[in-house]
C-alpha cells in the first residue's frame, strides 16, 4: 500500500492550489477539474477537506467521470494510462489534470470536452 492513500486530501489541495495560481489559474478553475473528476459537488468536496479525507477514502467516495480513461500522459516520470493499481491511477489523473491547468491548458481540453 502507497503511502499517499492514507495522506489526507485537504493537506495536498493547498499545494494544489498554490501550483495553479502560481501560474495565473484560479481555485474556482481548480475546483471545476476536481469536480470534473470525482463527480463530487462543492459542498462534498468542502466537506472531504473539512473532514480531512484521506485519498483512499476521497477516491472511494468519487464517482469518476467516465472520460477519465481518456487522461493520458505523463505526470512525475509515470504513465497514467500504464498505472496498474486502481486508486493510484485515480490520483495520477487528478495530478495530470491539476498539471494540465497549471500549464495554461484550455479548460475544454483539460476536461477532456
Amino acid at each position: 500500500m502507497h503511502r499517499i492513500y492514507k495522506i489526507s486530501f485537504a493537506s495536498v489541495y493547498p499545494l494544489y492550489i498554490t501550483k495553479v495560481e502560481r501560474k495565473g489559474r484560479t481555485r474556482e478553475e481548480l475546483d471545476q477539474v476536481i469536480l470534473w473528476l470525482t463527480g463530487f459537488d462543492a459542498a462534498e468536496l468542502a466537506r472531504h477537506i473539512e473532514d480531512k479525507t484521506t485519498f483512499e477514502d476521497f477516491f472511494a467516495a468519487a464517482r469518476l467521470n467516465p472520460n477519465a480513461a481518456l487522461i493520458t500522459g505523463v505526470v512525475c516520470g509515470v504513465r497514467v494510462e500504464n498505472v496498474e493499481d486502481p486508486l493510484m491511477k485515480k490520483i495520477r489523473y487528478m495530478d495530470k489534470l491539476v498539471d494540465e491547468l497549471a500549464k495554461g491548458k484550455a479548460m475544454g481540453k483539460v476536461l477532456r470536452g
